[in-house]
């Protein structure tokens, strides 16, 4: 509780200038560094010789040593800007322990004197352990660009369902939490005792002594702490609004109160957003002292005494903030004007038709890639279904996802190793239920008569082993077989079987399956569409494609969160395993607002 006090203390003390320099720093950061890192990015791109990144690159292009020195440098940039807020911040709260009114310029002075020593060779591990600690303190980091990095989710499912990546992910992360929180207080030693990275280091592991995992609690409990407040805060202001709203029905109309409540949902994320970083480093920073206190080690302060040298660096200072004002003011305006010239292709030339294709059919309520599968998908109002093709020994086109049958069948034999003959009576369906036994292994020639009698369009991945034979043009001559070509796409993640694809018939739409994206990939010609991994979607892309008259198909999209995500971003196909979901949201998104719901969400609970 006494820690507690202090941390409010410490930030009421200089609120103001904590608050301007927060403000300040995130608007420039908005403005201007992040499209400039983003910039810095693309040359190295250009340097390099890519023109845009998949998943079937960017090992090549990561491996690149050109690509590792200059990603090395910019990751480095990254954690320096990152760690000025952070040190600013520190030098801020220092002048609140000390109970002295600091003003902005003199703790940016101060900050950029302290951050000079992080080019020092024996610092520069410092700025990593401030890229290493942001997935313990993300929401107090919120300004970081690097915190913003999203691992995509099959890189996540692929860990969290390895038998053995799981262990060790588990213990890496254990090891990190106890070997980083040892040096939680290493920034502190470093910028208000002006000493070495390496002493820091050891000072922080002393200070902490035995009190690390109640420092670990402490730190973790302000996180939690603050995201409930801001969700509280946010609920009793909207449910004030809304009772608003009733007394005077007559005379405030719904559409004021969803105005008000999306400007007050605004208002509390900025504020959020702004005092987080204080938030949290107030709290590290009152543990600093009351460890620091209870020790009875000497505690150094920074002098905020304004000698005249620093009087001309503080006008410096002032003239470098006037500069990047007009800087933002500038990037600002271009912007702006970008959006009103049509730049940018926000507005698309027709109004698009947000699709929802069933991935492997309804594969939440039956076992994937059946027939049954597919039936689901069309009663439960699926525009597309989206399955995979194997070939056989005997050159039939099978509908399976994965090469070998243990996982569906219970078979361990791949589909090359096998006729159509052996294969055709495996059970695929009890691996999910036993009320799906018998279900067998579609032939793609089964599934599209399937589709022309319901009206419904398919998503054909290939799915290449190297064992094929013809493989492109025996599924290519079954689509022209039963005419076809006008209601499906031929897919692959890899690059070349489209390029095989449109050398037999040019007529045949392909889409490139990317599990990773960056760049310009309409550069990609062979590939009539582009399907996405979802976490690598970006409205820039989103545009780019729609820019060259192409469309977007997104996977895999579950949780309404992500499908409202998806609708804001205009994508053309989301590709889901829950297709009631998905298309219940895009309907609601088409009669309703966000902020309806929301109220009506609220109305149900009180």
């Amino acid at each position: 509780m006494k820690n507690v006090k202090k941390v409010i203390d410490f930030i009421r003390y200089n609120i103001i200038a904590l608050v301007g320099f927060e403000a300040v720093f995130k608007l420039v950061s908005f403005l201007i560094f992040m499209p400039l890192f983003l910039h810095i990015f693309d040359f190295i791109m250009k340097v390099t010789g890519y023109s845009y990144l998949t998943f079937e690159n960017i090992f090549s292009f990561l491996l690149n040593p050109i690509t590792f020195i200059m990603l090395l440098f910019l990751i480095l940039l990254m954690t320096i800007y990152t760690m000025f807020d952070i040190t600013t911040i520190i030098v801020i709260l220092d002048g609140s322990y000390q109970k002295k009114k600091v003003k902005v310029v003199d703790a940016i002075r101060i900050s950029l004197h302290k951050c000079k020593k992080i080019f020092h060779f024996r610092n520069i591990p410092l700025a990593f352990l401030v890229l290493f600690m942001i997935p313990f303190l993300n929401l107090g980091l919120a300004s970081s660009f690097i915190s913003t990095i999203k691992i995509p989710e099959f890189i996540n499912e692929f860990i969290f369902q390895n038998d053995i990546l799981l262990p060790i992910f588990s213990i890496v992360v254990i090891f990190l939490s106890v070997v980083l929180f040892r040096w939680l207080y290493s920034l502190h030693y470093f910028v208000l005792e002006d000493i070495s990275f390496k002493e820091a280091r050891r000072k922080s592991a002393e200070l902490g002594k035995k009190n690390h995992t109640k420092d670990w609690f402490s730190v973790e409990l302000v996180q939690l702490a603050l995201g409930f407040f801001y969700i509280l805060f946010i609920i009793l202001g909207i449910l004030l609004i809304i009772g608003l709203d009733r007394v005077f029905a007559n005379i405030i109309l719904k559409s004021i109160t969803a105005t008000v409540i999306w400007i007050f949902i605004a208002f509390s994320f900025l504020i959020v957003t702004i005092l987080s970083t204080p938030i949290s480093y107030a709290t590290i920073s009152a543990l600093y002292y009351f460890r620091k206190e209870k020790k009875q080690e000497t505690i150094q302060n920074i002098s905020f005494h304004i000698s005249s040298e620093n009087k001309i660096m503080n006008l410096k200072l002032r003239k470098l903030g006037i500069f990047f004002y007009l800087l933002a003011i500038l990037f600002g305006s271009i912007f702006t004007y970008g959006l009103y010239k049509g730049s940018y292709n926000l507005n698309i030339e027709h109004i698009r038709r947000q699709e929802v294709t069933a991935h492997r059919g309804s594969s939440i309520h039956y076992p994937e890639n059946t027939m049954s599968a597919f039936m689901a998908a069309k009663e439960e109002g699926a525009d597309w279904i989206e399955l995979d093709v194997q070939q056989t020994r005997d050159g039939k086109i099978i509908v399976m996802h994965d090469t070998n049958f243990k996982r569906t069948a219970g078979v361990n034999k791949h589909a090359w190793e096998l006729t159509y003959e052996e294969i055709k009576d495996f059970d695929v369906g009890s691996f999910k239920d036993k009320k799906f036994k018998g279900e067998h292994v579609p032939l793609l020639e089964e599934v599209i008569k399937f589709a022309k009698e319901n009206n419904i369009k398919l998503n054909i991945e290939l799915k290449p082993t190297g064992h094929e034979e013809n493989f492109e043009k025996n599924v290519i001559d079954i689509i022209n077989k039963y005419s076809f070509q006008n209601s499906c796409v031929v897919t692959s993640q890899i690059y070349e079987v489209l390029k095989n694809v449109k050398e037999y018939d040019f007529h045949i739409k392909t889409v490139y399956v990317m599990s990773l994206a960056y760049g310009d990939i309409t550069a990609l010609q062979e590939a009539d569409h582009f399907s996405i991994e979802a976490t690598s979607v970006t409205q820039n892309l989103v545009d780019r494609v729609h820019k060259e008259g192409k469309e977007l198909y997104v996977w895999t999209v579950n949780t309404e969160e992500n499908i409202r995500k998806m609708i804001k971003l205009k994508v053309d196909n989301i590709i889901t395993d829950n297709i009631e979901l998905a298309k219940e949201t895009i309907y609601s998104s088409r009669t309703s607002n966000l902020i309806n719901e929301y109220i009506e969400f609220i109305d149900r609970i009180f």
